[in-house]
């Protein structure tokens, strides 16, 4: 065709040549690297020998684009930060696109564009992927979903099971920023501030933390955000966590946003924060390189392992004692 198509069609899905167009001017050139431009079906990879992380994710967020990020972002850091989380350097990503008939094609050239910004800014490359289009009915925009290798760096062991009585815990910055700028983005609550997904890619930060030694488990609080994946912690390694509540750094728009609807932030999502859990004595250390990283600024201390029945107690702002359950069904839909 001589004429660029606006709209995905279902031949960009077909195997035919529209597909092989939609590949090489839209993917291959934006996502270009050895690896990928050796056009086979599986990609080549080198590795040196040793632990090996391996990990997938799908992304449906609504909208596709918003304050701070967009889906191709998303897609990308959501997987490397799974590597990361591990001990686990990120190497190489494939991506798979499903793609609704009738999208305009230059949004999908912008989340291709996101994703191979953020690729960059990760130092992974995209090495193969797939795509399918389907009927408008059974897909309404773009789904992605990414798989990611990584390699554990030697004599690193990062596990949620490795937590034990006396460890502390440190959030790497505010929680709850990307739920809250998704949900603003999506249903226009007309909150002010500035509102802003926190998505990005967080191995710069986690590298310095493991070279200090002492860091038991890292995890990445997305979907059921702080207070679900304190929970996984505690019920993984059958231990109490207990925090402060007023240590834990909330931004004042979402605190706003979450009280005006009725929400907790310790469960908004989060797509650029950690929480790691390190042994006491190394945790000033950690805490000092954490700072250091602009990733980190705004790290804390927001609580200790205990022994005891495993669970979650945040000590409230009066001195109050309450459960911090893992959350019960959806609380915030399609956010990642």
């Amino acid at each position: 065709m001589n004429q660029r198509e606006n709209n995905i069609t279902l031949a960009h899905g077909s195997g035919g040549r529209a597909m092989h167009r939609l590949i090489a001017e839209v993917f291959r050139s934006r996502l270009s690297n050895p690896i990928l431009l050796q056009g086979d079906d599986a990609a080549e990879l080198t590795l040196e020998a040793g632990r090996l992380a391996f990990t997938t994710d799908s992304y449906v967020v609504r909208p596709l684009f918003f304050p701070g990020g967009d889906i191709g972002r998303l897609a990308v850091c959501g997987t490397v930060n799974d590597l990361a989380m591990k001990g686990a350097r990120p190497l190489y990503l494939v991506a798979s696109f499903i793609i609704g008939e009738g999208l305009m094609m230059d949004i999908l050239e912008r989340v291709v564009d996101s994703m191979a910004q953020a690729a960059a800014e990760a130092g992974v490359s995209i090495v193969s992927g797939d795509t399918k289009v389907v009927e408008h009915s059974a897909c309404d925009g773009l789904f992605v979903t990414t798989a990611g290798i990584g390699r554990i760096e030697a004599g690193w062991t990062v596990s949620g099971s490795n937590v034990r009585p006396g460890d502390v815990i440190i959030v790497s910055g505010t929680v709850g920023d990307h739920g809250m700028a998704v949900m603003n983005a999506r249903g226009d609550f007309g909150l002010g501030g500035e509102m802003a997904s926190d998505a990005a890619p967080l191995w710069d930060l986690v590298a310095p933390m493991l070279n200090c030694g002492g860091v038991r488990a890292l995890r990445d609080p997305t979907r059921g955000g702080l207070a679900t994946t304190l929970n996984e912690l505690a019920e993984q390694s059958k231990v109490r966590i207990v925090v402060e509540e007023e240590c834990v750094p909330v931004r004042d728009w979402v605190r706003a946003g979450a009280e005006m609807l009725g929400l907790d932030p310790l469960y908004l999502a989060n797509e650029g924060k950690l929480v790691a859990v390190v042994e006491a004595e190394r945790a000033d250390d950690i805490l000092k390189v954490m700072r250091a990283n602009q990733k980190g600024r705004e790290a804390a201390v927001i609580g200790r392992a205990e022994a005891g029945e495993p669970g979650v107690i945040l000590r409230t702002s009066i001195g109050s004692h309450r459960p911090l359950l893992m959350l019960e069904g959806e609380h915030l839909p399609r956010i990642c």
